[in-house]
Formats: C-alpha cells, structure tokens, sequence
C-alpha cells in the first residue's frame, strides 16, 4: 500500500484515539496529540507521529500516567512549580505556559519549573506561545543519557533541548530551538522506524565507532554539536533542567522510547520575560534593527522561517505518512481508520 495524505484534524483524531485506546485520559490525548500534530506540521517529525507507538506502549505499561492531571502552585513572587505527576509533558508545560504569561506580565519576569515530567516535545512550542503574548521566553529540558561528557565515553547527558523566542512587531516570533546533539535523537528513531541511514557524524555505536546504522546509534552515543563547548552547554541545560527541578539526570532516567521501567521523571524548566520595562518600550524596534542587519546580507534566513512554511503548507495539502509507519499505527489498539 502506498503512503497516506492525511489532514492536520484527522492526523490529530487519530494520534488521540490511540493513546486514549491505551489507558490516557481524553483530556490529555487532546493536548498531546494536538502537540504531536504541530510538531508533523512543522517538520518536526522526529516528535510527530513516529512517538505514538512509544507514547501508546508507556500509557499503557504505567511508565506515564497517561490520566495524570498536572498540578501547579506558585512558590515564589515570581516563580511557579509545575508537578507532571509523571504524566506526559504536554499537559504540565501548557500549565507552566498559563501561569508565566500572566506572572510575567506582572512581575517584569518569571520562571517555572517542572518535575516528574516527560519528553518535551518541539522545546519551541512552548516558548513560541509565551512569544505570541508578547514575552521573550527561554526553555530547558533534559532528557534520557544520549551524550557523553567532553573527552569520556560513557552517555551521561541527554541531547538537552535548548529553545528561545521573541516577540516581533508584525508577523511571527523569531524562536531559535535545538537539541545540543548535532541531532536530535527522535530523527535517529524515525530512521530507525523507516529503516533508513544516518549520516556519519551524528552519532558512535556502543564501541565508540562512527556509524550509519539508526539500531546501533541507539544503542551507543549521539555526538555533541560543536564538540566541547556543545558537551558544556549540555551540563549547562542539565543543571537547570534536572538540579534545579529537584528531577532525574539523564543517566538516571529511563528510556522514552519503550514501555519498560520506571516514569523517566526528567525536568523543564521556562523562563518569561516581559521586555517592556526593561527597554523602557524599546525592544521591539531594537530587535527589528538587528533583523534587518541580518536579512540584507544576500544568503541569510532567520531561524525558525522553515518551520513557518512547513506549518502553512500542511495546513493546506496535509501531511504524508510513510507506508511503514502507517501499517505500524493501524495495527495497534485505537489505530485503525
């Protein structure tokens, strides 16, 4: 059978019927996959569609709550705490996201930290909606050992996803979002799910040995972008994503691509700033001044405009399912259509 073209509202039916056939509230398989949807609009495959039959096997196994319900309090001026309840990401990150754009607005800046929590998704999704409310944000998320500390063997970081985004004065939010891996780990997956190659350099099999092969890639270390000042930052994010969330290192957390073992419990932690008063009403002009510097040199293009384009294409023609995925979606509980 060939691929399947599929619509943002059916794609998203469908992820939600699956994780609700596998023990998650309808509630939460909305919010999770109405983020696994932007993340296909996006091109962001590598936390699309592909994490259903991991997220279906966890919901179902216990390693996530799936009926979790994410609690929240405000421990400080301007500081809140978001409690996963080892439930999906998704659900605490859209209540860190409520609380900060209100906290934000009133305090000049806040941040929230959030435990026991899950894979976080597109890191830039969340701070591209405190950018739509017109505050700068910052997010920092670890994530299961994948990196090895500079000039070790062993992984111990995860591939740490760093985001930021601001608000411009017409159009969308600039927002810059990587994982300090040169990859990010779920793109490895999705070639492994396809049974395709990787390109040499972005991860070492368990021997420490360059490789192609996804399976052996899993299995050994992904490669740090930049090399030591990538392994650096990766400590960096861990530290305020993990210590500062009192959560799970990544070489403490379980896997989020199996139902096996224990909740992963890994942190996030975000990051509002309202730049108003601390430009006194300049930034946005400011920053205009610094993109048009950028954009009239002949062959630059601001982060994030790709997805942009992604996201209004699949919007309007949908988004292709690959033959093997979709097989793989239709046999599993909640996956027909």
């Amino acid at each position: 059978m060939d691929d399947l073209i599929i619509t943002l509202d059916d794609l998203r039916d469908w992820m939600s019927r699956i994780l609700v056939a596998h023990r998650t509230s309808d509630a939460n398989a909305a919010q999770v996959a109405d983020a696994l949807t932007r993340a296909e609009a996006d091109g962001q495959k590598g936390h699309g569609l592909s994490r259903i039959p991991s997220y279906a096997a966890q919901s179902k196994s216990g390693k996530v709550d799936g009926c979790a319900q994410p609690s929240s309090e405000q421990v400080g001026t301007a500081a809140i705490r978001v409690d996963a309840r080892s439930g999906f990401a998704v659900p605490a990150l859209n209540l860190a996201v409520e609380g900060l754009a209100s906290l934000a607005h009133e305090t000049g800046i806040a941040a929230a930290a959030v435990a026991n929590s899950h894979h976080s998704g597109v890191a830039g999704h969340p701070v591209e909606a405190l950018a739509r409310k017109g505050l700068i944000a910052l997010s920092f998320g670890n994530t299961p050992h994948a990196i090895a500390p500079w000039g070790g063997a062993r992984p111990l970081f995860g591939t740490n996803p760093l985001a930021f985004a601001a608000p411009r004065q017409e159009g969308d939010p600039l927002v810059i979002d990587m994982s300090l891996s040169k990859v990010a780990r779920g793109k490895i997956n999705a070639a492994a799910q396809k049974g395709e190659a990787i390109p040499e350099g972005w991860a070492v099999d368990k021997d420490g040995n360059p490789t192609t092969d996804p399976k052996a890639a899993l299995g050994g270390a992904m490669l740090a972008m930049g090399d030591a000042k990538g392994a650096q930052l990766a400590l960096m994010v861990e530290i305020f994503a993990a210590a500062l969330t009192s959560s799970q290192f990544g070489f403490e957390a379980s896997s989020f691509f199996d139902g096996d073992g224990e909740p992963p419990h890994v942190g996030q932690f975000l990051i509002a700033i309202d730049p108003g008063p601390f430009s006194a009403g300049g930034f946005g002009a400011r920053l205009e001044d610094l993109v048009t510097a950028i954009t009239e040199q002949p062959g630059t293009r601001l982060p994030g405009l790709r997805r942009y384009d992604l996201r209004r294409a699949a919007a309007r023609d949908g988004i292709t399912i690959p033959r093997i995925l979709k097989d793989q979606l239709r046999e599993i509980p909640g996956g027909s259509t």
